[in-house]
């Protein structure tokens, strides 16, 4: 091959292993990210079910102190 053809090459090389670098890398951010967002989720559906048998604890107590009162 000529040096006026290698270079062509040699240049489609570098910024292919470039676009891959900055790939790797911002596939690293989107993981993290998801991996946040699932944390922030499963803390938030166990928030909810807490609030949920606070509220019927709070039903049934409401209920005795009603029956205690008549």
């Amino acid at each position: 091959m000529s040096e006026s053809s290698k270079k062509p090459i040699e240049s489609l090389i570098k910024n292919t292993e470039k676009l891959l670098k900055r790939f790797v890398e911002q596939k690293g951010i989107i993981d993290a990210y998801i991996k946040k967002e699932r944390e922030w989720k499963k803390h938030k559906l166990d928030q909810a079910n807490t609030i949920k048998k606070l509220e019927k604890a709070n039903v049934k107590l409401n209920k005795k102190i009603k029956s205690y009162d008549q």
